[in-house]
């Protein structure tokens, strides 16, 4: 699960974050302040910093340019100031993704997992336990050491599952991230293709759980 550090004065809007990234899967941990952010991220690992650019002591442009003088942990910055010089300046002490307010939390939420999968492709394309083994970059299932033959739909579920694995996923989350927002099918061709996909990841099937009333999860500890 992907940890969030969402810093900002004001309260309101770390909630709203927060409510919302919380929705999506993500844990999350608020700061209201720039000193305050940057002693939590050196006693807790994040995935991403959601950073506001007015804050009470040290902007974010100041702590952005701390956090890289020791991470590269991805950085997506809030303004209320659209204008070409702060953009360029944010990119410049290195940001990720810059963000106007005000700002619609579901585009955040897409922002935020376009930056994770683009910094962590490099570092996680492949993802293997026991004798399952998944190629994400060249969309290969290894099963003890035999190609598996996935569907292209089945390879997205997994690759799915797998990325998101420990979470909880909802039947419409799933749906809506696989098969896309305007599919018009129901529960039932979800269901078939976890039956299928089970199937062909064998004696690994049992990682794919069903959750009832719920959805599914993959757990692979």
């Amino acid at each position: 699960m992907y940890k969030l550090l969402v810093v900002d004065d004001e309260q309101k809007i770390r909630e709203i974050i927060s409510k919302y990234a919380q929705f999506e899967g993500y844990a999350v941990e608020q700061a209201p302040d720039g000193m305050t952010a940057l002693e939590m991220l050196k006693d807790t690992e994040f995935d991403l910093v959601v950073l506001d650019v007015m804050l009470p002591d040290l902007d974010g442009f100041s702590v952005c340019r701390e956090i890289r003088k020791t991470s590269k942990i991805p950085v997506i910055m809030l303004s209320a100031r659209g204008e070409e010089y702060d953009r360029i300046h944010g990119f410049e002490v290195g940001i990720d993704d810059y963000v106007v307010k005000p700002f619609s939390p579901k585009e955040l939420m897409m922002r935020i997992s376009a930056v994770l999968k683009r910094t962590n492709s490099i570092s996680n394309d492949t993802f293997e336990y026991e004798g399952l083994k998944v190629d994400f970059a060249g969309r290969i299932v290894y099963i003890d050491g035999k190609k598996s033959d996935l569907t292209p739909k089945e390879y997205d579920l997994l690759f799915y599952l797998i990325k998101n694995k420990g979470i909880a996923l909802t039947r419409e989350k799933l749906i809506s991230n696989v098969w896309g927002y305007d599919f018009f099918g129901d529960d039932r061709t979800l269901d078939t293709h976890i039956k299928l996909l089970r199937k062909n990841l064998g004696p690994y099937s049992n990682l794919i759980v069903t959750l009832r009333g719920v959805g599914y999860r993959f757990e692979s500890n």
